[in-house]
């Protein structure tokens, strides 16, 4: 209602009377009866008009309370023009004088997915935006608004924030249901939190684990909860990693469903017609498949895409099985998906920029899953939501109908957020996928924002740590087996692809950048300028670093130095323009950079160019302006007291880069 009002407010200028005598009333909210002819599935609403005398009424009707939401917003949509990613896309809201109202009956469709909703995960960008920690009302609100306009009706509500925080009971508040992320099953607090130096092993102590959970259960029994059944090791990892001794599938699988069968049990107990899920997740997929892992009949399995969006096996480090994620023909009983369109894995991933895979991808990986029987539910990983937009309304769309055709989605997309339907903002979205760079054979291995910086970061290490002589093995995801310089050839080619696809892409951006004011510029920039110069910047960085590696193995150290500046300075440019994106409400949005953390990237390149300086300018750091810089005149005669005042390193490089331009 709060919704409601203020849409009124800002739309008409004036909020909305509250009336309780329903004849004075022009919109009538209320519980359906038999003559409103009201669905009877759940969440369902309608829309009734009735006409007494001059005076027409519109009611939203439903039988539950999420029915009444979603019927609320509906008419805030379709009547006021309040499109589900108000909020995050900054839509330009039209002031009117009156609406008008087309007295048409609606019945809202029964939707593709029962559950369907976000993880609110790596959610960096909203634990940083304000100064509370963790996040108050004034950022949640937001984020499960959209949600539910968005007809989702589940949250995981944050990644392991303190439980004193307001984020699981606003999510309740506002009627949605409670899941759980699959590190944490059933919402309980971690082993090791509790029990500070204790070995978090079940087998040593099933009931410290079991008092956890009864502890969870107990506080969540009355709310709706759809209850995650899993057994991971403490930090999201498998739990044989910290007990070696469980050192065969059979084992494994034997521990995960004996754990799985007691938390099922122990809900059983307490919760009337609880709802089971079990994440089918990393190493609990594959033993599954193996047939090693025993689920009971009426779980929810849930089978996840690799981070990348397709439904396989995600990576592990340099393993990558890319087993088939999805259930076969003789997989009885409910199945659903947990989907990323936002991932962080320290490898290749995007969190800042959008997803990098196309519409028609992501459209196929998820209608394949419908097809399989994955309609149960639907977690999708959300980020931080400013960034990723346009699939999250993609799949709002997939979830609720079970098809798009992503022309059509992409058309209304841009009309809804940008005022009309723009053919060149449209041709943006479609060729950003087109820039991304490939760096495997498969069709989901494309570069994320995150490509251009751990790699980077372990490309620095490794060669300041003297490593050099050994190929860097966290490395081998991406460039197979090899040496080290290898390695760099490697990174440096997929980075000049990146640099030319991307820079290609930005001077579109830019150019229509320039015909642009107003609120549409600044959403162009945004959602895809930004973007754009964050893997441009982050791809001509990585090309710099590359290069001066290069530089220094053939003791050019000068012109090494200079290569690591000129990353440095690129590097730069992706925070400048993440502080160009703060701007009115979005204020201190991406301080909290975290994750992919342009940041460090600059301070690990500074420290570089510091390293190479050392190697040909030290001590007195005035040898390459001796021999690069100082005019032949003054070479053999000046006086030290006069010459010796080191140029910064910024002032070097400058001057050195425009010395090697023209020499």
């Amino acid at each position: 209602m709060q919704m409601l009002t203020r849409d009124f407010a800002t739309v008409l200028g004036v909020e909305p009377e509250l009336v309780h005598a329903s004849s004075e009333a022009d919109i009538i909210i209320r519980y359906a009866v038999e003559s409103d002819g009201c669905a009877s599935h759940p969440e369902a609403f309608a829309i009734r008009y009735t006409q007494e005398g001059e005076h027409a009424q519109l009611h939203i009707v439903a039988h539950d309370d999420l029915g009444l939401v979603y019927g609320i917003l509906h008419v805030s949509e379709t009547v006021l023009g309040i499109q589900p990613f108000w909020f995050w896309a900054d839509q330009s809201i039209a002031k009117r004088d009156a609406v008008v109202v087309e007295c048409k009956s609606y019945d809202s469709p029964v939707p593709k997915v029962r559950f369907r909703g976000w993880f609110v995960n790596d959610e960096v960008c909203l634990i940083g935006w304000k100064e509370a920690y963790p996040p108050t009302r004034e950022v949640w609100l937001p984020v499960f608004e959209a949600l539910l306009r968005c007809g989702g009706n589940m949250v995981i509500p944050g990644t392991d924030l303190p439980k004193t925080g307001i984020h699981f009971d606003l999510a309740a508040e506002m009627g949605l249901w409670i899941t759980h992320h699959h590190a944490e099953p059933l919402g309980a607090e971690m082993f090791l939190r509790a029990y500070t130096g204790r070995s978090a092993s079940y087998n040593e102590a099933p009931e410290l684990f079991e008092k956890l959970w009864r502890k969870a259960i107990e506080k969540q029994k009355d709310q709706k909860i759809l209850w995650v059944l899993s057994f991971r090791g403490q930090g999201d990892k498998p739990f044989w990693e910290n007990d070696p001794s469980y050192d065969t599938p059979e084992k494994r699988g034997e521990m995960i469903s004996r754990v799985i069968y007691r938390q099922y049990d122990m809900i059983g107990e307490a919760v009337q017609n609880p709802v089971y899920c079990v994440a089918l997740y990393g190493e609990i997929a594959e033993l599954y498949k193996g047939g090693y892992i025993d689920l009971p009949p009426d779980v929810i399995k849930i089978w996840a895409d690799n981070g990348y969006g397709k439904m396989v096996s995600r990576r592990h480090g340099n393993i990558n099985m890319r087993m088939p994620a999805l259930p076969s023909g003789e997989d009885q009983g409910r199945n659903g998906i947990y989907y990323h369109v936002t991932f962080h894995d320290l490898q290749a991933s995007n969190h800042l920029t959008p997803f990098q895979a196309s519409a028609s991808f992501v459209k196929d990986e998820i209608e394949r899953s419908f097809e399989a029987g994955c309609t149960d539910y639907l977690l999708l990983n959300c980020g931080n939501i400013r960034q990723h937009v346009y699939m999250l309304d993609m799949i709002r769309e997939l979830w609720n109908t079970g098809t798009i055709e992503t022309g059509a989605h992409l058309e209304a997309f841009v009309s809804c957020y940008y005022g009309e339907a723009n053919p060149d903002i449209m041709a943006l979205y479609r060729t950003y996928a087109e820039a991304a760079i490939s760096y495997g054979p498969n069709s989901d291995d494309l570069a994320g924002d995150e490509f251009y910086h751990h790699p980077t970061r372990r490309l620095i290490g490794h060669w300041l740590q003297g490593r050099t002589a050994e190929a860097d093995r966290g490395l081998l995801w991406a460039t197979g087996e090899g040496t080290f310089a290898e390695q760099v050839q490697w990174f440096e080619q997929r980075s000049e692809e990146g640099h030319r696809s991307w820079s290609q892409w930005l001077a579109t951006c830019e150019a229509l950048l320039a015909t642009l004011e107003g609120d549409e510029k600044h959403r162009v920039s945004d959602h895809l300028q930004l973007p754009g110069i964050l893997h441009q910047s982050g791809a001509e960085g990585m090309l710099w670093v590359c290069r001066a590696y290069a530089a220094a193995a053939r003791e050019e150290y000068a012109q090494a130095f200079v290569y690591a500046s000129q990353s440095m300075w690129c590097y730069k440019k992706g925070l400048q323009a993440m502080r160009e994106a703060e701007h009115d409400k979005w204020t201190n949005f991406y301080r909290a950079d975290w994750l992919t953390n342009i940041a460090s990237t600059v301070n690990n390149v500074d420290t570089l160019r510091r390293f190479l300086r050392m190697q040909g300018d030290s001590p007195d750091f005035f040898h390459w302006y001796k021999e690069y810089l100082m005019p032949e005149t003054e070479k053999y005669i000046y006086l030290e007291n006069t010459h010796r005042n080191p140029l910064s390193d910024d002032e070097l490089a400058s001057r050195l880069q425009t010395y090697f331009e023209n020499n």
